[in-house]
C-alpha cells in the first residue's frame, strides 16, 4: 500500500485522545498527497466534528472570502491539503473556547503529512498554529512578511474566527493589503 494512502487510513483509525475528549474523536483532513497548497490550523470545530467537513463553518466562509475563491475551489482535493496540528475537535474549554489541541496529534500524524504531502505552498492559519510551525517569532511580523517551511514558500494569516475580530480591527492592513498580496499567490499557485 502506498504510504500516503496508509497514513491516511491510520489517522481515520486513531483513537489517541478518546479517553481524554469524553465522546468518539473523528479526525478530518482534506486533500491529496499533490494537492497545491498545504493549509495548516490548530483544530476542527463543533461543525466540523459533527460534519467531517474542514472548515465547514463560520471560519471558513470567511477564509473563502480571504482566498476570494468558492467551495468547488476549496474543496477540490487537488487544491487544497486541509490539516491541522489536531485532527479531531477538542472539546470546549473551562473559559468557553475550544480546548488546546493536544500535543499528541502533531507529534504522530502532522510530521508525516508534512513528510508526504507534494505541495507547492503552505498557509498556516492562526496564532497557535503559528507558533508551532515558526516557534519564537513575533506573530505579526509573520503575517505581514513572506515565510520559508520546509523549503516551500508559506504565509500565515490570523485565524477567521468570528472571535478573533478584536485582532483584525487592530490590524486593518491586513484585510486592505496583506491578503489581497497573499489571493494573489493562491490564484498563481492554483493557476485561477
Amino acid at each position: 500500500m502506498e504510504k500516503f494512502v496508509k497514513l491516511k487510513d491510520e489517522i481515520l483509525k486513531c483513537r489517541l485522545c478518546n479517553e481524554k475528549f469524553g465522546y468518539d474523536p473523528h479526525p478530518v483532513f482534506w486533500g491529496n498527497k499533490n494537492s497545491k497548497i498545504m493549509q495548516i490550523s490548530q483544530a476542527p470545530s463543533l461543525n466540523v466534528h459533527n460534519t467531517l467537513k474542514p472548515f465547514n463553518d463560520l471560519s471558513g466562509k470567511k477564509l473563502r472570502q480571504w482566498y476570494g475563491i468558492n467551495d468547488n475551489v476549496f474543496y477540490d482535493p487537488k487544491n487544497f491539503y486541509i490539516t491541522s496540528l489536531a485532527h479531531c475537535y477538542p472539546g470546549k474549554s473551562k473559559s468557553g473556547g475550544d480546548r488546546l489541541p493536544p500535543k499528541c496529534c502533531s507529534d504522530k500524524w502532522l510530521k508525516q503529512e508534512i513528510s508526504l504531502v507534494e505541495n507547492e505552498i503552505y498557509i498556516i492559519i492562526g496564532s497557535y498554529a503559528a507558533k508551532k510551525m515558526f516557534p519564537n517569532q513575533n506573530f505579526n511580523d509573520l503575517i505581514f512578511n513572506d515565510q520559508i517551511l520546509y523549503g516551500k514558500p508559506a504565509y500565515i494569516l490570523p485565524h477567521p474566527s468570528p472571535l478573533n475580530m478584536r485582532w483584525l480591527k487592530n490590524n486593518p492592513e491586513f484585510e486592505l493589503k496583506r491578503i489581497k498580496e497573499i489571493r494573489k499567490v493562491i490564484y498563481k499557485t492554483l493557476n485561477i
